[in-house]
Order: C-alpha cells, then structure tokens, then sequence
C-alpha cells in the first residue's frame, strides 16, 4: 500500500485538519505527494509572479495557518499526463466528498481544474491541476 514519505507529511501537516484526513484517505488508494501545503510571503509572491497563482500574500487559502489549501500531485509525477491530473482530481473529489457526507469531514473541497464547481472543466481560465482547497457551502 502506498504511503507518505516524510516530506510530504510534514507538508500535509501543516493544512487544515480535513485536507489531513482526505489525504490520508487518498493515499490508501493512489500513491500522491504532497507538492505545498502552508504558503509563506515569499512563496506566495514568488508563486505569483512565476504565473502559478493568481493572488498575492495573503489572499491564497495557502497563506494561511493551518492552510486551507494543498497542491498534490500523483505520484511519479508526469507533468505532460494531463488526463493523470483529471482522472487523480476525481479520485480526490470523490473520497472527499464520501467523508463529507459521512461526517468525517466539515468541508467540502474545491479544486483548480473546476473552480467555480459546475463540473465542465473546459470553462476554466486557470488551471491549477494541483491544487485542492475547502469550500464551504453558503
């Protein structure tokens, strides 16, 4: 079975219980790492001025502290396996949304490649394949 390796556990622990728990879930099923959890200044405006996020400190989900946002990647990571990144978002969405019925969870999970959650992923004018964040319902 697959398993964390340190790094990406000390990266996952520094988000919000839940991303914990999904992730610990995920993991059972499909070996992933842990790209980036918390966010720091200079991560953040280095992320935005490299063009891989739209906002500066401290308007990332990742800017905060547990970060309410984590990029994961399957593992081995191929950056040109597009359909990889979709196919590991629905196992994600999935899982997560099984442990939020179930209770397990308090927060729904929104992610880079939907983000407005309507389910077409061809409407979408940033892709951040990565990224997962909570979503509470309003």
């Amino acid at each position: 079975m697959p398993q964390f390796s340190t790094r990406s556990l000390e990266r996952l622990t520094s988000c919000h219980p839940d991303l914990q728990v999904v992730f610990q879930e995920v993991i059972k099923d499909c070996d992933c790492t842990i790209l980036e959890g918390f966010r720091s200044r200079e991560a953040q405006n280095d992320a935005y001025s490299a063009g891989r996020s739209k906002l500066q400190f401290p308007q990332s989900k990742h800017n905060q502290s547990p970060s309410l946002a984590v990029d994961v990647a399957p593992y081995p990571i191929d950056w040109q396996d597009i359909n990889g990144f979709y196919y590991f978002s629905g196992l994600v969405l999935g899982t997560a949304l099984n442990l939020y019925k179930n209770g397990q969870i308090s927060h729904r999970l929104r992610w880079g490649g939907d983000w407005d959650r309507d389910h077409d992923v061809s409407d979408q004018s940033f892709n951040d394949l990565v990224h997962f964040e909570l979503y509470k319902e309003a």
